[in-house]
């Protein structure tokens, strides 16, 4: 029976599918939407921010299921604030790290205490996934003020590069097929600028498909650097 890969290898595979595919897990400047959705970790359901590992772990859920809210609880946790969790809905998995303590006798005999490292897996959910939990759990954010107008020149850029730039939704990637950019709408960014550098990011790997259309799958990495410089 094939070993199934830790939850480090899976991290990190998950982060190099996103890489070829244009998704940068990590960030996202737009508000999604969400009232706390501009905070730059995924929250607990106190309001205290993910750690470590886990932030990589819920940016990515998040980037996938394309969820608004950055807030996650436990089953046992939504059920305490008066919710219940879709049925049907999948979680996703944390881990809780610790280190276990023991008294142990070397080979002098003499006592000592040891830390052993572990991590203990455990499965969130998304406050988009539970009914009935405080209002505040489900708050919407306010968007881009009003009468912030787009950028003339950057517009006309965009346009010439011939690229099917299309709106809608809260995620932003380049799908090689059918071959188009889908942005968030404008009015969701934190301003034009991360709006217009999202934008130069995703078309730039519309133009490296074009430019190189098989590339090699070890480009990947010094592709995704160029696209961020174009940003």
């Amino acid at each position: 029976m094939a070993q199934k890969p830790d939850i480090y290898t899976r991290v990190t595979n998950k982060i190099i599918a996103d890489l070829e595919t244009g998704v940068r897990t990590w960030h996202q400047p737009w508000n999604a939407e969400h009232l706390a959705g501009r905070i730059t970790r995924p929250l607990r359901h106190n309001g205290v921010a993910y750690r470590g590992l886990n932030i990589i772990l819920l940016w990515a859920a998040s980037v996938a299921t394309g969820y608004s809210a950055p807030i996650w609880m436990t089953y046992r946790q939504a059920q305490a604030l008066g919710g219940q969790v879709r049925k049907g809905s999948k979680g996703e998995t944390v881990v809780y790290a610790d280190k276990l303590r023991r008294t142990e006798t070397d080979d002098k005999g003499e006592e000592r205490e040891v830390a052993i490292p572990f991590l203990k897996a455990y499965t969130v959910f998304n406050v988009e996934q539970v009914e009935g939990l405080p209002d505040h759990y489900y708050a919407t954010a306010q968007q881009m003020p009003e009468g912030i107008e787009r950028d003339v020149a950057a517009e006309a850029f965009f346009a010439a590069t011939g690229a099917d730039i299309r709106h809608g939704g809260n995620r932003a990637y380049y799908a090689l097929q059918p071959d188009y950019v889908q942005m968030p709408p404008f009015e969701a960014f934190e301003d034009p600028a991360a709006y217009y550098a999202t934008v130069a990011h995703e078309v730039t790997h519309n133009a490296e498909v074009r430019i190189m259309p098989r590339r090699p799958s070890q480009a990947v990495a010094q592709l995704e650097v160029q696209s961020r410089m174009s940003a």
